[in-house]
């Protein structure tokens, strides 16, 4: 299925987010531990971690690619499992921008530049770029450094956290706020981030090992930018905002040594992932794409073979070439019939050729297998809405946003499906709830107010409308107190 929602700015916010370390000292590093709940608390965090997000949604190309998000959060995910010092739920997310970037925020929130998987060998060293950012948060370097800020200077941590999300909203503002808080304390802030960038690496290794990936992932990722951006005159975003000295990569390797060598098996998903970002996100035109594929086809191993293939598939498919995708991922699946990669590849295929009942019959056996899973779940709804058989897919769609809120593509589809049945208060209903996840509280509010204003006077479904406008109103409230 096809992401929903691309947008086209793009706010970096690893330079406010993520700290700025400078060259590190070679040495065993004591635990610093995780105080700041003194000033900061995590109930706090997760409140400022949403706005950032809602923000976040409104300003840069966040891929609601439900393929992707399965994959990164079962990444994601196995990292957490093996992290210490876990007090937040966590979210992951991708930026569709080809730089080498990514940053972790408050609540959880870690997020991508789709640039990592172009550059990432395997899944080991991008799963090390994930670990790293997981033990910023893990560690609350964020909440601790603005903790040492509001010491430092007469404002309060309100105040900095108003800062960085003016940034957000409006760089240069933000900047300029940003410099006047921490005037005066420059030295202070170096020497607090050196520790940060060392103590997320450490974890992070640590992470890596306990996770079942190579722990050698994180020095040869480090490895791989050193020597490709050695010589550029600008080097990518994470090199700025997490500079790699020579004395990072060395201690990385150190510590990485420490560790037994593993080599985990290929990971066909990582590959399938990368083939996907390749063919969908790298801003390249159809000819490249498959000229890059064909190229890495030409020595590729037979267990490399598929995810060259699917990336071929999924080229033709985007460009019309329908015959040529329908023969290799009918090859494809009949060699994998559950891979969810193949699925949603397929699931395309017949909506454009119009086979819908062979769409259908395909994911409800899918779906047997793995109940509720969202990749095949929001495929299915598409199909369906596809198929003019949109009370079913409304039936399956409002259960879908009712159990995954902050996903605007089951948001987005029900809209569609609604819109198909002239149902223009359930419409607007759920375009609002789009809004809301922008921060968009006054359409989300309008949208609302409307469809309260469409549906029977002192109906049960008014009174849902009405309920959710006074929600609406309290969390824009909450939203405009964190500025």
């Amino acid at each position: 299925m096809r992401q929903f929602f691309r947008t086209t700015a793009c706010v970096c916010l690893s330079t406010l987010l993520c700290l700025q370390p400078v060259a590190y000292a070679q040495q065993d590093l004591p635990d610093i531990g995780t105080t700041a709940a003194g000033t900061l608390t995590i109930a706090q965090e997760l409140e400022y971690g949403d706005a950032y997000m809602r923000i976040l949604r409104s300003s840069s190309p966040i891929i609601n690619d439900p393929v992707m998000d399965e994959y990164i959060t079962a990444l994601g995910h196995q990292l957490v499992a093996n992290a210490n010092d876990v007090k937040t739920p966590f979210h992951f997310h991708l930026i569709r921008d080809g730089s080498v970037n990514a940053f972790a925020f408050f609540g959880g929130y870690v997020v991508a530049n789709t640039g990592l998987f172009l550059h990432a060998s395997n899944e080991s060293e991008l799963a090390s770029v994930f670990a790293h950012e997981i033990s910023h948060i893990t560690q609350r370097h964020l909440a601790r450094h603005m903790e040492d800020q509001a010491r430092r200077t007469p404002l309060t941590i309100a105040a900095l956290v108003g800062s960085l999300l003016l940034a957000i909203a409006s760089p240069e503002a933000g900047i300029a706020a940003v410099n006047a808080t921490t005037a005066g304390s420059m030295q202070a802030s170096i020497n607090y981030t050196r520790s940060n960038e060392q103590e997320a690496d450490r974890f992070g290794i640590a992470t890596l090992a306990r996770a079942g990936f190579d722990p050698e992932g994180m020095p040869n990722f480090f490895g791989h930018l050193a020597d490709q951006y050695r010589y550029a005159s600008t080097p990518p975003p994470m090199l700025l905002s997490h500079p790699l000295p020579k004395s990072r990569l060395t201690e990385a390797r150190d510590r990485a040594g420490q560790y037994p060598r593993v080599n985990p098996p290929v990971s066909l998903d990582f590959h399938l992932a990368k083939a996907r970002v390749v063919a969908r996100y790298a801003n390249i035109d159809s000819d490249r794409a498959l000229d890059w594929f064909n190229r890495k086809l030409k020595s590729a191993t037979p267990i490399m073979k598929p995810t060259l293939e699917y990336g071929q598939a999924l080229v033709y498919l985007d460009s019309g070439k329908i015959s040529q995708a329908e023969s290799i991922l009918t090859r494809l699946l009949q060699s994998d019939p559950y891979n969810n990669f193949y699925l949603d590849a397929a699931a395309d295929l017949y909506i454009h050729k119009k086979q819908y009942d062979t769409a259908i019959s395909l994911l409800k056996k899918a779906l047997e297998r793995k109940p509720g899973n969202s990749v095949l779940t929001i495929n299915y709804a598409n199909v369906l809405i596809e198929a003019n058989q949109n009370k079913e897919a409304i039936s399956i769609l409002q259960k879908y946003t009712h159990a995954n809120p902050d996903q605007p593509v089951g948001w987005s589809l029900l809209a569609d499906a609604n819109g198909h049945l002239a149902n223009e208060a359930e419409q607007l209903a759920a375009q609002a709830e789009i809004f809301a996840l922008s921060a968009n509280w006054n359409k989300a509010i309008t949208n609302y107010t409307r469809a309260s204003q469409i549906v029977k006077l002192g109906s049960l479904q008014q009174a849902r409308y009405d309920a959710r406008i006074d929600q609406l109103r309290l969390e824009q409230q909450r939203f405009a107190a964190l500025q």
